[in-house]
C-alpha cells in the first residue's frame, strides 16, 4: 500500500511540474538570499529545490540559459523557453523602498487618469546595505510611456544611486475599430475604449474623447492604439468649402457666403474669399461659420 501511495505522489508531482510548459525564462531574477531555489523561477513550485548558490562576497550569479533549462528539466519542469543566452540572479538589497514605490505610484497616477496599479517592484542595480536618510527621487520625463525603466535617487551631497523599476498596471486607451483616413473625426462609431496592460508606448495614449472634438492627424490602421501624436483638434471648416460670414455693426447685420482658403478649428482666424474675389479675415465660431471682428 505504501509503495502505491509513494508512486502516486511521485506521478502527481511529475504531472504537476510538467504543466509549467511554455514558461519563459526572464533575463534577471531577484533573490532574497545566497541560495537560489526553483521557486525563485517558478512561483509555488511543487518540488522546490536549491539549484545554485551565490558565492561569498558576491551579489550576483550568471548562468547559461541552456544549463538552467537542463537543471529544470531534470527536476520535472519541461518545455520552458529561454529568451536570452544567460540568466542572472541578483541578491536583493535589504532596504526599505516604500518611499521610492510611493513616488513611482504618484508619478504614474499624474500621467494616467484611469490607471489601475497592481504592483510596483524596485530593485537596486547594485547591492547596497542601506539607503541614505535624505534623498530625492528622479525619473525621466517620459518614463510613464513604459512599464519599466531606470530611476535614481539623489542625496544632499549630489550622490546618485540607480534602481530598476517595474510597474504592473492597466490603463484606459482608445483603439481604432477600422482603418481611418487622415482628418477623420473620432467618435464611438470608429473607436473602442478599452483597458490594456501597460507595456510600452511611442507616445501617450489618449484617455478621453468627450472633452474636445478630435480628428486623425494621419492614416491609422485598424486596431491601432490612438496616441496624442495621432490626433489634432477637429477642423470644423475645410479648405474650399463655403462658409457663412456675418458682420455686425450698430445699425445693421450682414451675412454672406465666402470660400474658405484653409482648414480651421474653433477660434482660428482664417482668410476667406468672396465671389467677387475680395479676401477677408474672419474668426471661426462654428461649423462653416465665421464672423468679421
Amino acid at each position: 500500500m505504501s509503495k502505491i501511495f509513494t508512486l502516486f505522489i511521485i506521478l502527481t508531482g511529475f504531472i504537476y511540474a510538467s504543466n509549467f510548459a511554455h514558461v519563459k525564462l526572464q533575463s534577471t531574477y531577484y533573490v532574497d538570499s545566497d541560495d537560489i531555489y526553483i521557486s525563485h523561477i517558478i512561483k509555488d513550485a511543487p518540488r522546490n529545490k536549491k539549484i545554485y548558490k551565490i558565492r561569498d562576497g558576491r551579489y550576483t550569479k550568471r548562468v547559461k540559459s541552456q544549463e538552467l533549462l537542463k537543471v529544470l528539466k531534470e527536476n520535472g519542469y519541461r518545455g520552458i523557453v529561454a529568451q536570452t543566452s544567460y540568466v542572472k540572479f541578483v541578491k536583493s538589497s535589504p532596504i526599505d523602498t516604500s518611499k521610492i514605490v510611493n513616488h513611482v505610484r504618484l508619478y504614474y497616477q499624474r500621467h494616467y487618469k484611469n490607471i489601475e496599479i497592481n504592483s510596483i517592484n524596485i530593485q537596486t542595480r547594485g547591492f547596497i546595505e542601506s539607503l541614505p536618510k535624505s534623498y530625492v527621487v528622479k525619473m525621466r520625463d517620459d518614463a510613464y510611456l513604459a512599464k519599466d525603466g531606470i530611476l535614481s535617487i539623489k542625496t544632499p551631497k549630489n550622490k546618485k544611486i540607480y534602481f530598476n523599476f517595474m510597474v504592473d498596471a492597466k490603463v484606459i486607451v482608445y483603439a481604432t475599430k477600422k482603418r481611418l483616413a487622415r482628418a477623420t473625426p473620432l467618435s464611438a462609431l470608429n473607436t473602442l475604449k478599452k483597458s490594456i496592460i501597460l507595456d510600452r508606448f511611442m507616445a501617450k495614449p489618449i484617455e478621453e474623447l468627450d472633452k474636445k472634438p478630435l480628428q486623425s492627424r494621419h492614416h491609422l490602421q485598424k486596431d491601432s492604439t490612438i496616441t496624442i501624436r495621432d490626433v489634432e483638434i477637429l477642423r470644423i471648416v475645410k479648405r474650399n468649402e463655403s462658409i457663412s460670414v456675418s458682420m455686425d455693426s450698430k445699425n445693421m447685420s450682414i451675412t454672406f457666403s465666402a470660400r474658405a482658403l484653409q482648414d480651421a478649428k474653433m477660434g482660428d482666424t482664417i482668410t476667406v474669399e468672396k465671389a467677387n474675389g475680395t479676401r477677408l479675415k474672419v474668426v471661426v465660431v462654428g461649423k462653416n461659420r465665421g464672423v468679421i471682428k
